[in-house]
């Protein structure tokens, strides 16, 4: 699904707050000497970062080209100390990962089945560990919508067809919420953080932005993805006659889910 999306994703979609990296180092004492699952790792938003205050981040995912890119990108930067392996929640335990101190995962966790998945992990992660929950982005009900938003969706209403147009509306998460799953599995220690910061864009890198998404992705567009392009290329320069740059508030929001301590 979103193979076509791969090099756009990295390079357009917003970037997770250093400040959360920051936390997990403080809060886990990261001193290069442990080792993290990244599950769902994609082409490793979450990875490279993390990768410099630990031994290893074992990175997983199921698609080829996301590891492929994952693995570019970490040359790229000269991060090391990646192990980049096909697979997912399914093939977790058959893969021997070993003990880790976190597992991370961005939004992946809504694609598996949690409550099994919670289990498995609880196999893997050492004492003192725990489940990294990471999400950045801008649909949040307290944050107002980014001002350019609704000429990017007037573009759509003009090439998505009504079914592709309700794929493009914020992915269904299961109706029962993250959290509530959480407190019924061994890491029912919940502590939710985030941060809020502001991005800039030119019209360029809006119009990338909808690239690294599955319903206008390359592949989605199919040969209209010219057409699209220069539709909303010239819509958001009618908008923005100087080019930019175009504002967004993200937010970068972390569920941090540890075993119950003794005297809790």
């Amino acid at each position: 699904m979103f193979a076509s999306t791969v090099p756009y994703y990295a390079r357009f979609r917003p970037a997770y707050d250093p400040r959360l990296f920051a936390l997990l180092s403080r809060r886990f004492s990261l001193d290069g000497s442990q080792r993290v699952l990244d599950l769902g790792a994609g082409s490793g938003a979450l990875t490279l970062p993390l990768a410099p205050l630990l031994r290893e981040v074992i990175a997983v995912d199921p698609e080829p080209a996301m590891l492929t890119e994952g693995r570019r990108l970490a040359t790229r930067a000269g991060v090391t100390g990646i192990d980049w392996r096909l697979g997912s929640s399914d093939t977790l335990l058959a893969m021997d990962v070993g003990p880790v101190l976190l597992t991370v995962m961005g939004a992946s966790f809504h694609w598996t089945d949690r409550e099994r998945l919670l289990r498995d992990l609880d196999t893997l992660i050492e004492p003192g560990g725990a489940v990294v929950l990471a999400t950045c982005g801008a649909q949040h009900d307290d944050l107002e919508p980014p001002h350019w938003l609704p000429v990017v969706e007037e573009v759509r209403r003009r090439h998505l067809d009504p079914e592709r147009l309700r794929e493009s509306r914020p992915a269904g998460y299961p109706d029962v919420r993250h959290q509530e799953v959480l407190l019924r599995s061994p890491f029912s220690r919940i502590e939710e953080v985030h941060w809020d910061r502001t991005v800039s864009r030119s019209v360029d890198e809006i119009v990338g932005l909808q690239l690294s998404y599955s319903f206008t992705s390359p592949a989605a567009l199919g040969p209209d993805r010219a057409a699209f392009e220069d539709d909303l290329r010239q819509a958001l320069n009618t908008f923005a006659p100087n080019g930019g740059p175009l504002d967004e508030r993200v937010r970068t929001e972390a569920v941090i889910a540890a075993r119950p301590m003794a005297s809790d």
